[in-house]
């Protein structure tokens, strides 16, 4: 990482073992900042926390020295054991995200006619974040019964699994199997 550069973040979409389990070829879209052969990153999220060297940088199925933001990408780890990584995950420069459970974020709720449905603390609801999903249960705030559709909202989430996430990050969620609205994190606890 260059100096006053963005730090490191990429969304694993995909996960390829190559040579049984002595490297492993993972997909995504870098989100941010650079990456470089050689470079130490960490997996997030899903129950990561493994560092681990970058052995290749693959763009359009070619080795490369580097690849930058925006940019779909291989990344060749070695030592992976198989299953450790998996699709929701994020390789970040190591230390430059955490993983949560539970945050705070305002929702708005989509037209009932697109797939809206009421909202009431307690429910389950299947949060896309970046790549992952996972469920996680719902509180409103305290002077809040229900959120009907095409209302807004602040709710306070807690997720199955932990996975990256920012303040500011967007996320979309399904209640009852159909999309229902979209969100923003606004506090992470401490």
């Amino acid at each position: 990482m260059t100096a006053g550069s963005e730090p490191f973040l990429m969304c694993v979409e995909d996960v390829f073992d190559r040579n049984q389990g002595r490297m492993v070829l993972l997909t995504g879209r870098i989100e941010r900042g650079r990456v470089r052969e050689g470079d130490m990153v960490e997996t997030v999220g899903l129950d990561g926390g493994t560092l681990l060297p970058v052995r290749g940088v693959e763009v359009h199925h070619r080795r490369s020295d580097e690849a930058g933001a925006d940019t779909h990408v291989g990344l060749l780890l070695p030592g992976v054991a198989s299953g450790s990584i998996e699709r929701g995950q994020v390789l970040a420069a190591p230390g430059s995200v955490a993983a949560h459970a539970r945050f705070t974020a305002d929702i708005a709720l989509l037209a009932e006619d697109h797939g809206g449905a009421e909202v009431r603390s307690g429910e389950r609801l299947q949060f896309h974040v970046r790549t992952a999903v996972v469920r996680g249960t719902v509180t409103l705030a305290p002077d809040t019964d229900a959120l009907p559709p095409l209302h807004r909202g602040t709710v306070t989430a807690a997720l199955e699994r932990p996975v990256a996430l920012e303040e500011g990050q967007p996320f979309a969620f399904r209640h009852h199997g159909r999309a229902a609205g979209t969100g923003t994190v606004t506090r992470l606890p401490n």
